[in-house]
């Protein structure tokens, strides 16, 4: 599945926010990128460019092509319950996106990394596919290589990062106790703008 690879600094000044969670601060956050940022921020956002920025803004922070979004969004549409919050919860329960919040890598985009790689086990299986929905009640575990990777041995040894209330972690083994609900998924979005948006 195809990826986004370029210049990750330039979409956080685009959505206004650090969507990468690597703590860089953002210089003229409030104006888009490009020769032109400050002529384009003078206008007024319409409600239809308000909804793309926010649809924008979940598939960067997931790492996601537009094509498998909409996949997303027609399965969560499917679903019984709010099509946002179903949207949501179907995102964070991609196995990369687990890897993160379980604290085996410190960004999404190296999570897919480990995934594609291989070091990556659910319930004894290696599953190398980051798109992979984990099921409640799977265990997630990392290869013993995985282990010695600079990056994840220093994330293993941080005894004070707590995964989410649906999580649970032992050293380089996690759980998924149950699905998420809205309250603790703390991705900075309004999903009934998305919702709104695919469905004008």
């Amino acid at each position: 599945m195809a990826r986004y690879t370029g210049p990750k600094n330039r979409l956080s000044r685009r959505e206004g926010v650090d969507l990468f969670g690597k703590g860089n601060k953002l210089r003229r956050a409030t104006q888009p990128p490009g020769q032109h940022g400050a002529k384009g921020s003078r206008r007024r956002p319409t409600s239809y460019g308000t909804q793309l920025r926010e649809k924008q803004k979940i598939r960067r922070i997931y790492g996601i092509m537009e094509r498998q979004f909409r996949g997303y969004f027609e399965k969560a549409r499917k679903v019984r319950g709010k099509t946002g919050e179903v949207l949501l919860r179907l995102l964070e329960t991609r196995l990369d996106n687990i890897v993160y919040r379980l604290g085996f890598a410190p960004s999404r985009s190296m999570a897919r990394q480990l995934v594609s790689h291989g070091h990556v086990v659910v319930d004894g299986a290696v599953v190398n596919i980051p798109s992979f929905q984990v099921r409640a009640g799977q265990t997630i575990t990392l290869q013993k290589v995985a282990m010695e990777i600079p990056h994840v041995k220093e994330r293993l040894g941080n005894l004070d990062y707590l995964p989410p209330a649906w999580l649970k972690r032992q050293a380089a083994a996690g759980h998924v106790t149950r699905f998420p609900d809205r309250s603790e998924i703390d991705s900075p979005v309004n999903e009934q703008l998305i919702v709104e948006f695919y469905s004008r």
